[in-house]
């Protein structure tokens, strides 16, 4: 592939370097995909795009060269070849009116048959940066669809999940057990105590193609023979674990409640994205990268020529000196560019260094991710922790350290006033509380809360979890009963 204020951190990080990287990987690819057919593959990628705004239309009369750029200064896409590596490299960028550019990258080394894909956003000046969401390149798809794609030590790679039967069940209890390495990630779905997939299955392998493996229990009752082959480390009823190459093991319990698929889904998209933009890329498996070392190869045969330009001119001085001062001003134009590549690389590998920290600082989730606990809607974890700072700020020293922090994070992270609203409109609803008519409980169950019968007392749990519950009367006995059951539920749920 983060409360709000965790999903968030990222985003934060990234915005005072100006670039947010979004989905990085490499595959290896068979050797079927030759030159001609990957430059086809992505021009086709280009002019079928379901998004009329990012086709280039001037690709359609592509004549097959191999260093030219087409578009436009807001829509473009460079081809580069840098035939003394056997590199193709291709980057497709597009400038949005918010400001936001977006690259995506395709290298292909085809000495080592292997492709670099890399999804970025990077920001102009004054851009608007409120829309966080993306979508992985449907080149990854061609490229399934194409067969083009090598097996992962012999699991295929697609995009959809592989079904675990009683006849590859080997597979999953290699991976759990420790016995089989894969390449890529590997996701192990189980089944719900209803015999049902926790997430949408499809849904998920549309969202990580190419970025990892998806093994599905095909049905419950293989449960028994799974633990008994794993010890009882596999994942169960609904459960879903993530083994990543470097043998670090996440676990996600289902829980079921209205929107729990929801939050179980963004857990593992997240947590698997985080893994792979983590990894180190090679320079030359990155658009600067190559353009980098082409610069590098063509001043070292400009300085070449310089040479022998030179000592050609103890016989034709007169005839030469136009011919350097063309060169001295190339010179100059590639040294300029070599310099400011030069200088875009060393933030590349600190991008990659500061991701790779944050995922082996921990055994787990990072410090400011989000840990069990459910957000029971949008916006509810960011309110809290966004309320304790702004306490923790009321008896905090102004002109300090601390101080200037606490009124940055607040300052960069709009409070919506979310538990005002809500607990205003709990007081506004339970004032003058006499009975439960239709129109309050239709209120109540918008707010998230489940309510039940019993006797002589209705039963409210908030978003269905009875660590938060409370008891109201069917009939109020006197007038400060709907203020004490506001009060309560302000006070323990909100």
């Amino acid at each position: 592939m983060m409360g709000i204020f965790a999903l968030n951190y990222e985003v934060i990080e990234n915005k005072a370097r100006g670039i947010m990287l979004l989905y990085s990987t490499i595959l290896s690819i068979r050797e079927t995909l030759t030159k001609e057919v990957f430059l086809n593959l992505v021009i086709k990628w280009n002019l079928e795009s379901p998004h009329k705004e990012n086709i280039i239309t001037e690709l359609r009369e592509w004549d097959g060269n191999r260093n030219k750029r087409y578009g436009n200064d807001w829509l473009w896409l460079h081809i580069e070849e840098y035939r003394n590596k056997n590199i193709i490299a291709v980057r497709f960028e597009k400038k949005e009116v918010s400001g936001a550019v977006w690259n995506t990258d395709y290298i292909m080394n085809f000495d080592d048959m292997q492709m670099a894909i890399r999804l970025d956003r990077s920001y102009t000046e004054n851009a608007l940066m409120e829309d966080t969401a993306f979508s992985t390149p449907h080149f990854l798809t061609m490229l399934i669809e194409g067969g083009y794609l090598e097996d992962d030590n012999g699991i295929p790679i697609l995009r959809d999940g592989l079904n675990i039967s009683e006849d590859n069940l080997d597979i999953l209890t290699g991976i759990i057990n420790g016995a089989e390495k894969y390449k890529l990630p590997v996701i192990y779905v189980s089944k719900t105590v209803y015999n049902h997939d926790p997430v949408d299955i499809r849904w998920l392998g549309s969202k990580l193609k190419d970025a990892a493996h998806i093994l599905v229990e095909s049905d419950k009752r293989l449960n028994k023979r799974i633990r008994t082959a794993c010890d009882d480390m596999n994942e169960y009823n609904g459960g879903i674990g993530i083994y990543f190459p470097n043998g670090l093991h996440r676990r996600f319990y289902y829980r079921a409640y209205t929107g729990s698929d929801k939050v179980l889904f963004d857990k593992v998209i997240r947590s698997v994205l985080q893994y792979v933009n983590a990894q180190t890329i090679p320079l030359l498996y990155t658009w600067p990268g190559v353009n980098n070392s082409l610069l590098e190869d063509r001043l070292l045969s400009q300085r070449q020529e310089r040479q022998e330009a030179e000592s050609a001119r103890e016989k034709a001085e007169n005839e030469i000196q136009e011919y350097l001062g063309a060169f001295d001003e190339d010179l100059e134009k590639y040294k300029k560019q070599l310099d400011e590549l030069t200088r875009a690389n060393p933030s590349l590998q600190m991008e990659n260094q500061g991701l790779r920290a944050k995922l082996s600082g921990a055994e787990s989730v990072p410090v400011l991710f989000l840990g069990d606990e459910d957000e029971f809607f949008q916006g509810e974890i960011k309110e809290m922790l966004l309320d304790a700072v702004s306490e923790a700020l009321k008896g905090t020293k102004d002109k300090t350290r601390r101080a200037d922090v606490l009124k940055d994070i607040l300052e960069n992270n709009g409070c919506q006033n979310i538990r005002e609203e809500r607990g205003q409109q709990i007081k506004n609803m339970f004032a003058g509380y006499k009975s439960l008519t239709s129109a309050l409980r239709q209120q109540l169950v918008d707010l998230g809360f489940e309510i039940t019968s019993d006797g002589k007392h209705y039963r409210l749990a908030y978003y269905g979890d009875n660590r938060y519950k409370t008891t109201i009367s069917k009939s109020g006995s006197d007038h400060r009963e709907g203020r004490n059951i506001a009060l309560a539920i302000l006070k323990n749920m909100m």
